[in-house]
């Protein structure tokens, strides 16, 4: 008997919705909470938490109507076989200009190029709104319109000019990967990863903003010999002009074996003024470098993305699937599409566990580099930039364990805090 798939991942997406929906509405509540958590009284100013949680339901509220809005667009794409409608305009879209419609890469890339309008148009409210209301409001927006439709326009660029390509490969490989399918896939990605992660800080990052190395001085002097100290291979420290676009701050590390680079955010310098705060947050990033969790979690990801091209090569034959989302023929971009929605489900619950080591990675990296001497700068930085990115105070349990990378700032400072307990 063949499966309804297209109900199925129907009934998969709308549970979801209703679940995560569910967790929403239990983290607004906590939002709404007028007092800050105990252990934060006394830490964080009452200033700071009436902004922060004013912020939090601003973007909480948003994210209501815009995860209603992707539901009811996504269910309508499916229900009333749009796909399927665009795949054939698309095709008679390349033959009346003359290109041949037989050919699946041309059809293909027809085909994307209408979703990525479809795409643009669609995200774009949202996109203006959260940049120019909500972020403004709270004063974190610092981009102009114009240097809004500018990234825009080279992120399109971007896509056109590394679309197709990368696009063209992959039919290729599917076409002729035979029972090893799953395997040239992955190795496809693998290195496509690997160029993407050498060449986006050199030739894409740059496109949309400016790196200059951070000036000599002390800051410099301490970071360097932190990196020195922990025999990490520093050979490029940047401060990157994020204030240009938003005052929300960073700090990451990028590079592969002897060649790594730090990057900071000028608005983290600005925010902190005390500078062993900023070599605090340095120490836990180089923690994470110490402790291989940037191997662990490529080596982790690589394994998903291989299982997963594994998934897809067992199920790229099946005439029933393609025909339950209404397609005679079987595409191999669609095929991945739908692929996609079917391992809905799969891919909700391996993000919950990722979640989970990603936030017990972070523990290890604050008590390295409490280890390192740096517990109280480390706790003064973690609650100076909660408070100047106003993130939210006040967050549901289930909410944070199912959505959090990074764990709360509560739980952080309550870590640290025990782990000095029983140094003592």
């Amino acid at each position: 008997m063949d499966l309804p798939y297209l109900e199925l991942v129907l009934g998969f997406m709308i549970l979801m919705y209703i679940f995560e929906t569910y967790l929403d509405v239990r983290q607004h509540s906590a939002l709404k909470l007028p007092r800050l958590p105990r252990p934060l009284e006394g830490v964080v100013s009452q200033e700071k938490f009436e902004r922060s949680r004013a912020y939090s339901l601003d973007k909480s509220n948003f994210h209501f109507v815009h995860e209603a809005v992707t539901i009811l667009m996504d269910t309508a794409i499916l229900y009333y076989g749009l796909l399927p409608w665009v795949w054939m305009k698309s095709g008679e879209i390349v033959a009346r200009i003359g290109l041949n419609a037989e050919n699946e890469t041309i059809h293909t890339l027809s085909f994307l190029a209408g979703v990525m309008i479809w795409s643009q148009i669609t995200d774009l409210p949202f996109s203006l709104y959260s940049t120019f209301i909500i972020e403004a409001r709270h004063g974190f927006n610092k981009q102009t319109i114009w240097l809004f439709i500018r990234d825009m326009i080279k992120g399109i660029f971007l896509s056109i000019i590394l679309g197709p390509p990368i696009v063209a490969a992959i039919i290729y490989i599917v076409q002729i990967g035979g029972p090893y399918l799953a395997i040239y896939l992955w190795g496809f990605m693998f290195v496509l990863a690997i160029v993407m992660m050498t060449l986006y800080p050199v030739l894409i990052a740059p496109l949309f903003n400016k790196f200059t190395p951070l000036p000599e001085g002390e800051l410099r002097q301490k970071i360097e010999n932190l990196a020195a100290s922990l025999k990490f291979p520093l050979k490029k420290l940047f401060v990157v002009d994020g204030s240009t676009r938003s005052s929300h701050s960073n700090a990451y590390m990028y590079g592969f074996f002897k060649n790594k680079r730090i990057v900071l955010y000028d608005t983290l310098i600005q925010q902190c003024s005390n500078k062993e705060e900023i070599v605090a947050v340095i120490a836990h990033e180089l923690g994470h470098w110490k402790l291989n969790h940037t191997v662990y979690s490529f080596i982790a990801v690589q394994i998903l993305t291989f299982l997963q091209f594994g998934g897809y090569a067992l199920v790229r034959n099946s005439k029933d699937l393609y025909q339950s989302f209404g397609f005679e023929t079987q595409p191999v971009i669609i095929g991945l599409i739908i692929f996609q929605h079917t391992i809905i489900p799969l891919q909700h619950l391996v993000g919950f566990g990722l979640n989970l080591v990603s936030r017990a990675f972070e523990f290890q990296a604050d008590a390295f580099a409490k280890k390192l001497g740096y517990s109280p700068s480390l706790r003064a930085a973690l609650v100076k930039l909660q408070e100047e990115n106003l993130s939210a105070m006040n967050t549901d349990p289930w909410y944070s364990a199912y959505h959090y990378s990074h764990p709360p700032l509560v739980e952080r400072l309550s870590a640290l805090e025990d782990s000095d307990k029983k140094e003592d």
